[in-house]
């Protein structure tokens, strides 16, 4: 059988229509997820504004919650793992649920846009927001007098990266496969318990014997604590980060598998 032709030789048309390079489709996705991020001011609230006042809050106010000394190293753990769950879990959930009830999900399946490359998109303006949360919680806790060690930082940004990818693939479980409306009231509902008794403002070891227990299975638990636990010069315990690394296996899994565009 022969190859069918086109009577007009390429270039005869400008421009010439075609797929684009993924690199720029990635790069201009990316770009796009974290304008609108930023743009959100509900978003901003829970990724910036909550975790800043925190942080100020609970290094000025010692009658606030227990914590040791220096108190500012440890309130920047706590902050920097409420930063962690805000953004890779309750704004992605969010904005994923409404962007399927809105019908820009099956649209952008529609495109010449790869699906994996939405995907990685999101993830990538996650990534980014995830960025400037560490600059301006790590800047403000410096001026609040923060004095930072080489390997600490170094494990604290090991812990930031594990601790956005669980909650990031924890987010996308429960937004690409739960109903906009629903979504935003569960995301909310377990934003607020891990909260305060998830052993991010409370450490776990602070809670009840049972509750503590559970709590350092989760990856609120396993990420606050491991980062408060580095900032403070110890040494992270190999259980918090092979909690952290099962939650993003286990819910990322599960997450590719039922996820739903509309």
């Amino acid at each position: 059988m022969s190859t069918p032709t086109t009577p007009f030789p390429g270039g005869t048309f400008t421009p010439d229509p075609g797929i684009g390079s993924r690199a720029r489709m990635l790069a201009v996705h990316t770009r796009t997820e974290t304008v609108l991020a930023l743009r959100h001011s509900e978003q901003l609230l829970l990724t910036l504004v909550i975790p800043l006042a925190l942080l100020v809050g609970l290094t000025l106010l010692r009658g606030l919650v227990a914590l040791p000394d220096p108190r500012v190293n440890a309130a920047l753990g706590t902050v920097l793992a409420l930063a962690m769950m805000s953004t890779g879990f309750t704004s992605q959930a969010i904005a994923l649920g409404f962007d399927r009830r809105y019908g820009l999900m099956r649209r952008l399946a529609a495109t010449a846009i790869p699906r994996w490359l939405v995907v990685t998109g999101r993830l990538g303006g996650t990534a980014a927001v995830v960025v400037i949360q560490v600059v301006v919680l790590g800047g403000v806790a410096l001026l609040l007098g923060w004095r930072p060690d080489g390997a600490a930082v170094g494990w604290a940004l090991l812990f930031v990266v594990l601790g956005a990818a669980a909650f990031g693939a924890c987010g996308l479980l429960l937004g690409g496969a739960v109903r906009a409306d629903l979504v935003l009231v569960i995301a909310n509902v377990v934003w607020f318990v891990l909260l305060f008794v998830g052993g991010i403002v409370v450490p776990a070891a602070q809670l009840p014997g049972p509750l503590g227990a559970v709590v350092a299975l989760l990856p609120s638990g396993a990420l606050a604590e491991g980062l408060r636990t580095v900032l403070l010069g110890g040494t992270p315990a190999l259980s918090q980060i092979v909690v952290l690394l099962v939650w993003t296996l286990v819910a990322g899994t599960a997450a590719a598998r039922t996820l739903r565009w509309d």
